[in-house]
């Protein structure tokens, strides 16, 4: 609630309201007795005086109401993206003392896929976590860069991008489609399942695979000898049980908690991808957020963001270990000269993509990331 302060010490609104009014019936004395009746019915109307007639504060409903903010997103809650997007709800509402809350909606409880990148844009969501394959449709085709099939041969080498001067450009590239990146979370290496085993090229012929809206992951398909089907990750468990699609690629701890691992007989560990997020908030609302308010949003996406990358890792080797446990899927793990051999069918995407992703852009995160073509 706020209050009026004066030399007596301290009245809530209503009190100092109605001292305020009671003056002005005091000063107006000379008014009709229809004006007197009016101001006198104005002592029942604190909210409306306060309009009026200008008075400091509001009424303690207005002040006790928080920013609300909408967090969605498409995964598990138990999954590297789920936790981190609660450790971040939990870090904001405790750090702003009620002042921001913040409301997460995963498994796309809200939107899906396609969906949810327009609704952050229209404002119907404050804050997503995409991977970043979704910023190619938006027109900011530059990060297709990361969907780049074998173009990270680590973490580090991907941090080395993501927390340096490349990442940072990139995500200036997206403020004019309305779109502030705050955070780039990493969710470990792609694996490739079917329900035949995929070690070599040649085992991908004709393979209907889904994978996300990209340009790149298309082109990495066909150069394998596959059929992309595109598909929103929310409809991608029945599309594998009723034969709609043969595979897909991902990371383990989504194949563990969307039970991908129960329609599919056989993993590869190929680690021929990188998945990524990037925390977005629509620009024009943190544009018009307090100042101390966007400090301790930064402050705790900074935060959450430690927690989230720390946990992908060793998540993505439980979910492994538990894939394993459950005897429904065979996990293989590709000879080096098989996943040389992958390595020079999807080179041909590197050099097709840099008309569309921009060569300036492929060599820089070559340079960031230490790549070096297969021989």
């Amino acid at each position: 609630m706020y209050f009026w302060r004066d030399n007596d010490g301290q009245h809530d609104f209503d009190t100092c309201y109605k001292i305020y009014a009671t003056a002005i019936l005091q000063r107006h004395h000379s008014l009709g007795k229809m004006m007197k009746r009016l101001f006198s019915k104005l002592l029942l109307m604190p909210s409306l005086l306060a309009i009026s007639f200008g008075l400091v504060g509001t009424t303690s409903a207005i002040a006790q109401t928080p920013i609300v903010i909408k967090f969605s997103h498409v995964v598990a809650t138990d999954t590297p993206k789920g936790k981190g997007s609660e450790r971040f709800k939990q870090l904001v509402e405790e750090r702003s003392k009620g002042r921001i809350k913040v409301e997460v909606y995963p498994n796309s409880q809200l939107y899906k896929d396609k969906e949810e990148l327009e609704a952050l844009q229209l404002g119907s969501v404050q804050m997503l976590a995409p991977s970043l394959a979704k910023f190619g449709p938006l027109g900011v085709k530059e990060f297709e860069v990361f969907d780049l099939p074998f173009i990270f041969k680590d973490d580090a080498a991907f941090h080395a991008v993501t927390d340096g001067p490349v990442g940072a450009a990139l995500f200036k590239k997206l403020e004019p489609k309305g779109v502030k990146g705050l955070a780039y979370w990493d969710n470990g290496f792609h694996i490739m399942s079917a329900n035949k085993p995929l070690h070599s090229v040649a085992d991908f012929k004709g393979l209907k695979m889904r994978i996300q809206s990209s340009k790149v992951l298309d082109a990495q398909m066909r150069a394998l000898g596959a059929i992309p089907q595109v598909m929103a990750f929310s409809e991608l468990y029945q599309a594998l049980q009723s034969g709609v699609v043969d595979g897909t690629e991902g990371v383990p701890s989504n194949f563990y908690t969307q039970k991908i691992y129960e329609v599919q007989k056989h993993i590869s560990l190929s680690n021929h991808g990188h998945l990524a997020y990037a925390v977005i908030v629509n620009k024009k609302f943190w544009e018009a957020l307090p100042a101390d308010i966007r400090t301790i949003l930064e402050d705790a996406i900074k935060d959450a963001s430690i927690y989230a990358n720390s946990v992908a890792k060793s998540d993505n080797v439980a979910a492994l270990e538990k894939i394993k446990a459950s005897g429904k899927t065979i996990i293989y793990t590709p000879t080096p000269a098989e996943i040389l051999e992958w390595k020079k069918a999807v080179m041909q995407v590197h050099t097709e993509m840099e008309s569309r992703v921009g060569k300036d852009t492929i060599q820089a995160v070559y340079k960031a990331a230490g790549f070096v073509a297969p021989q």
